[in-house]
């Protein structure tokens, strides 16, 4: 999912208000290709699952309940001065707590896991070779 450790890694919202710092290396990164993603981030989400303890989170963040495409909700935290989408904590993995990778100060070094809702991808994008991907949320 990385070429190199994200312990001490940094990332927060466009302005600033709110920042985090990463304790431990993150479980996993998705890629979701899913119509609600592409509303919120363009042509897809990129969600970096880590244990619920993992992320060090200062500033404020609101938040509001989601329901996804696959009928699980989460709770979806964002920055109240700009908006930026921070965290997800789904309700179906409550030891989790999910980051935006978008949102990282330096994403070069992420290699993603797994392609999820390939069924509803922009026919633009193409999924390299030797990555799992599912057409639609796996079990």
């Amino acid at each position: 999912m990385t070429e190199r450790s994200m312990l001490g890694a940094t990332g927060g919202c466009q302005c600033g208000t709110v920042r985090y710092t990463i304790n431990s290396q993150p479980k996993q990164l998705i890629i979701c290709h899913c119509t609600q993603c592409q509303r919120r981030y363009g042509a897809f989400g990129m969600s970096l699952f880590f244990e619920a303890d993992a992320v060090q989170v200062t500033g404020n963040l609101k938040s509001y309940r989601k329901m996804a495409d696959s009928g699980r909700s989460a709770m979806i935290g964002f920055c109240p001065d700009c908006g930026t989408t921070i965290t997800s904590k789904p309700e179906w993995r409550p030891d989790s707590l999910v980051i935006r990778a978008g949102t990282l100060d330096d994403t070069k070094s992420l290699q993603p896991d797994i392609h999820i809702w390939t069924s509803s991808k922009q026919d633009w994008v193409t999924i390299p070779d030797g990555i799992p991907s599912y057409p639609r949320q796996p079990d």
